[in-house]
């Protein structure tokens, strides 16, 4: 269970050494385990993730309507939370009740009064229509092959004709920096296939020092 996503300190060690090749990522969907939740929460991971960029590429501003797809316990919901403002929503969506617990924890611990959270599936995020954007950080990789276009078919339901999908992953090459083993990477190019098949469109692409960034709009929408 644990090796799905190692904690930042050992998977840059296995990183840096080279210790597992570069691959395709996950074949099959892999559940983060609620007890490993400490590991996102890396007082680091403020530097490296990059929270501000993010949403300035994807637009999300004061009233946006955004949601975030495996919001694990919370640490972009609140950040998304924070940008949109009390005029504003975040759905906060994950597959696991643990997690949706510590998110209500979080956001109330907070005062946050803006986050609304989601039992979804790997298949199906249940979001409502008319978002402006929707973030999946650090998570595609672990959703199944089968679920993957699926998923991405339902985000882009719930888009708004000018909404933004923002996809954010490690780089598959990633070495000596934060983040899984190299085989539990997924190379941009899977991602942007899958994203195909689901009838979206790439309109934007940026890399930070560790990860990349793909933004997606409805195909439908141009």
């Amino acid at each position: 269970m644990r090796r799905r996503l190692a904690t930042l300190a050992v998977a840059a060690a296995l990183a840096a050494a080279g210790a597992v090749p570069a691959a395709q990522g996950p074949t099959h969907g892999r559940l983060f385990p609620p007890e490993d939740l400490g590991i996102l929460e890396s007082p680091d991971r403020e530097a490296w993730q990059e929270p501000e960029r993010i949403m300035d590429a994807l637009g999300i501003a004061d009233g946006s309507r955004v949601a975030d797809i495996g919001a694990g316990g919370g640490w972009f919901t609140v950040r998304l939370a924070r940008r949109v403002g009390p005029n504003g929503r975040v759905y906060a969506e994950d597959v696991r009740h643990e997690m949706i617990q510590s998110i209500t924890q979080r956001v109330a611990n907070q005062g946050l009064r803006n986050v609304v959270t989601i039992l979804g599936t790997t298949s199906d995020p249940h979001l409502p229509a008319g978002l402006d954007a929707v973030l999946v950080v650090d998570t595609y990789p672990y959703f199944s092959e089968a679920d993957r276009v699926p998923l991405l078919q339902k985000i882009g339901e719930a888009l708004a004709p000018h909404g933004r999908l923002g996809i954010v992953d490690f780089k598959p090459d990633g070495r000596g920096g934060p983040g899984p083993p190299l085989d539990e990477r997924l190379d941009p190019e899977v991602i942007k296939r899958d994203a195909a098949r689901a009838g979206l469109r790439l309109i934007g692409e940026e890399t930070t020092r560790y990860q990349y960034v793909l933004i997606f709009g409805r195909a439908d929408a141009q």
